[in-house]
Order: C-alpha cells, then sequence, then structure tokens
C-alpha cells in the first residue's frame, strides 16, 4: 500500500518535496491553498489578485524546492513568503498610483513629459524628502555610507561610534526606506 499523503506531517512533505515527489507538493498545495488564499484576500480585496500571489508562491516553492532553507515550519514559510509577495505587490501599486497621479497632474496643466530627468528628479525629491524624515543620528550615518561614501569604520570614527551600531543604524535606516518608497525604487536605488 502507497503512501497516504493526507495524514503525512509537514516535515515529511518537505522532505519528500525537496526530492521531487509531484504528490507531496499536491498535498502541501491542497493544505495550505484556502488559508493562504484567505490571508491574502484580507490585504488585496481581489480574489483574483489573491489567488495570482498564491500560485506564484507555489510556483516558486517547486521551482526551488531543493535551494529553499526551512528555517521554521513549513507553515511558517509559507507565510513569510505570502506577506512578502503581498508587500511588493501593495508597494508596486502604491508607487504606480502614484506615478500615474503625478503623470496626470503635468497633462492636465498641459506639460508633456517627454525626458525621463523629469522623473529622476522627482523620484530623488521623495527620496529625499524620505531620508531627511529619517531620526537625526541615523540619517547622518546613512548620508555618509550613501552620499559620502564612507565605510562603516570611517563613520565610527568620524561619530565617534561603534561599527556594529553604525551596521544597525543602516540597516534600520534601509528598512524604513523601503517600506516608505516601495521595494522597486528600493532595489533599483539602494542595493549595490
Amino acid at each position: 500500500m502507497g503512501l497516504i499523503y493526507e495524514s503525512t506531517s509537514d516535515t515529511e512533505l518537505l522532505g519528500l518535496l525537496k526530492s521531487g515527489d509531484r504528490l507531496a507538493y499536491t498535498e502541501i498545495y491542497n493544505r495550505y491553498k484556502l488559508v493562504l488564499h484567505t490571508h491574502a484576500y484580507k490585504w488585496m480585496r481581489d480574489r483574483e489578485e489573491a489567488m495570482d500571489i498564491i500560485h506564484e508562491l507555489f510556483t516558486v516553492l517547486w521551482d526551488k524546492r531543493e535551494s529553499i532553507q526551512f528555517s521554521s515550519s513549513l507553515s511558517g514559510y509559507l507565510y513569510i513568503s505570502l506577506r512578502n509577495k503581498i508587500f511588493n505587490r501593495v508597494s508596486k501599486k502604491k508607487f504606480e498610483a502614484q506615478y500615474i497621479d503625478s503623470l496626470q497632474e503635468f497633462i492636465q496643466k498641459g506639460h508633456c513629459i517627454t525626458d525621463h530627468r523629469i522623473r529622476e528628479k522627482q523620484l530623488s525629491e521623495l527620496i529625499e524628502k524620505q531620508i531627511s524624515a529619517l531620526p537625526a543620528k541615523m540619517r547622518q550615518v546613512f548620508e555618509l555610507s550613501r552620499k559620502s561614501n564612507l565605510s562603516h569604520k570611517e563613520i565610527a570614527e568620524q561619530l565617534q561610534l561603534s561599527e556594529q551600531t553604525v551596521r544597525k543604524h543602516i540597516q534600520h535606516a534601509l528598512r524604513i526606506l523601503k517600506s516608505k518608497l516601495g521595494l522597486i525604487i528600493f532595489l533599483f536605488l539602494f542595493t549595490p
């Protein structure tokens, strides 16, 4: 008699998934799709978009099954992955909406945006506004790192801080800017 997947634990299913077992993958999908869809729908308020995100999530799960590191449980991994996908989608939509509003405003004023430098300037102003809203010490550390291109060690010496404190300030600043500006802008501008 074959394996009964419905009664197999998540841990066993993960092992089977990593070895390419499609039935284990199907069981994981069937076990979690509804609860994940409900969670995604609460955020997206669009059933089709929620299903798209779930399908993306499970496609990645299958495609990267051999290399994915599960630091927590299967359910923990799925929830965190779903949350990240929702965050990325919401950030992208928010940025696109702001850009469309801005574009519409220029069109209504009779200006035609043909020069990408205008958009770059708007983007720069948006970024500068968010950087200036950072807490004072964090902003100072961040600007020395990104604008003056100083190393963590040089910043630590200049501001009489530990390198670990400098690193934490930069990490926190990037986290804040990432949430404020959206993942697309963040990846475009701040990744080395």
